[in-house]
């Protein structure tokens, strides 16, 4: 997904944009991590068949980004 298609397919509400700026902030991330974390959340909104990525979809693609960046064996 280009820049372009994230916006397009990766809307937020505000309790979830909300959710995401606040992690942001937090694990001191990217912005380059914000796309990976949207399209994470968009992967994961689809496998459950939903429409609209709801904060539950943010939450887990962070803990997923969470993960990757301490490593996966702690």
């Amino acid at each position: 997904m280009n820049t372009k298609q994230i916006r397009e397919f990766c809307k937020l509400d505000e309790a979830s944009l909300q959710l995401l700026k606040n992690a942001m902030e937090r694990l001191n991330l990217s912005a380059r991590a914000y796309d990976r974390i949207l399209k994470v959340a968009r992967t994961i909104t689809d496998l459950q068949g939903s429409e609209q990525i709801q904060g539950e979809h943010i939450s887990e693609a962070i803990q997923y980004r969470s993960l990757d960046r301490e490593g996966w064996l702690g």
